[in-house]
């Protein structure tokens, strides 16, 4: 699937929606791993640099995340507000109001703790997820050198 040429976006841009309308739409599920630079660099015609800044733009909106050595995969949890924005719970900062309804300063501090908490074991699942992916993988090589 290739981008449309009428499109006046920079290629990484256009790449990045694609994906993430396909995340939207249920195509790439939650803890799936996304293609390879060089499987974009293809599908989308770009050069493997635009496929890495396309990924990036992923990343900073928290839609994804990558594993070093394994590759990156959709985020775990991923919630919408009222406009159809991406946001992520566990990322999502405390307003003011939302403090005050925590206990003041000392249920932000308690609400910051939990945040931090949260984020490390996400790291951890993300980890483990890839490392699931992985054997998957190595489990489905086996197979097929076993029917050879």
């Amino acid at each position: 699937m290739t981008p449309p040429t009428h499109d006046a976006r920079p290629p990484y841009q256009q790449a990045a929606e694609a994906i993430r309308s396909e995340i939207a739409a249920g195509k790439i599920k939650p803890g799936e791993q996304l293609p390879s630079h060089r499987e974009l660099q293809e599908r989308f015609g770009i050069a493997n640099m635009t496929a890495r800044s396309a990924l990036r733009v992923l990343r900073d909106e928290g839609l994804i995340y990558t594993v070093q050595g394994r590759g990156s995969y959709v985020a775990d949890f991923v919630m919408r507000d009222k406009d159809g924005a991406v946001v992520m719970a566990v990322e999502a900062k405390e307003s003011p109001s939302r403090q005050a309804e925590a206990g003041g300063p000392a249920g932000a501090e308690a609400a910051g703790n939990l945040t931090e908490a949260l984020l490390a074991v996400r790291e951890q699942l993300r980890t483990l997820n890839a490392e699931v992916q992985s054997l998957k993988q190595e489990v489905a090589e086996l197979k097929a050198r076993q029917d050879s």
